[in-house]
């Protein structure tokens, strides 16, 4: 019965192919926007008007396009990781509450609200052994009870 033992060894690889499988997504899923420019940039940022922020949709655009792709490959490199999950995270939260204010169904706004669930919950959980930020600043060990 040691599969159910709760040793946990291979959290950090784990933690590495989620990092991996996730980024990789990201990536994919926030290139089409960053090439699109600054009228793919314009439409993605309008989603901020469902916040009250009528100004700078370019800006916002590019912002949340940066947040996808480029934090994708933060997130895969382990890299910069807290700050890549918090802008992954508002990305989310923004995009979960503009499709759900815009009356779409739950099957529409699930998967930036599952994505900004991932990013709040790896925040907190950081990115394991197997990253850039432990290779450069060091990791801190605690005792577990």
């Amino acid at each position: 019965m040691d599969f159910f033992r709760n040793t946990y060894r291979y959290q950090d690889a784990g933690l590495l192919l989620l990092r991996i499988g996730i980024g990789i997504m990201f990536i994919l899923h926030g290139w089409p926007k960053i090439t699109g420019g600054p009228e793919m940039w314009a439409k993605v940022g309008g989603a901020m008007g469902t916040l009250g922020i009528t100004f700078g949709a370019t800006f916002w655009g590019f912002m949340a396009s940066f947040a996808e792709a480029g934090g994708g490959l933060l997130l895969l490199l382990g890299l910069f990781f807290r700050p890549a999950t918090l802008l992954m995270f508002f990305t989310m939260l923004v995009a979960s509450y503009m499709h759900y204010t815009s009356g779409d169904g739950f099957a529409r706004y699930s998967h930036a609200l599952e994505a900004a669930i991932l990013f709040i919950s790896l925040f907190f959980i950081g990115p394991g052994r197997y990253s850039l930020d432990n290779n450069f600043f060091g990791s801190r060990s605690f005792n577990r009870l």
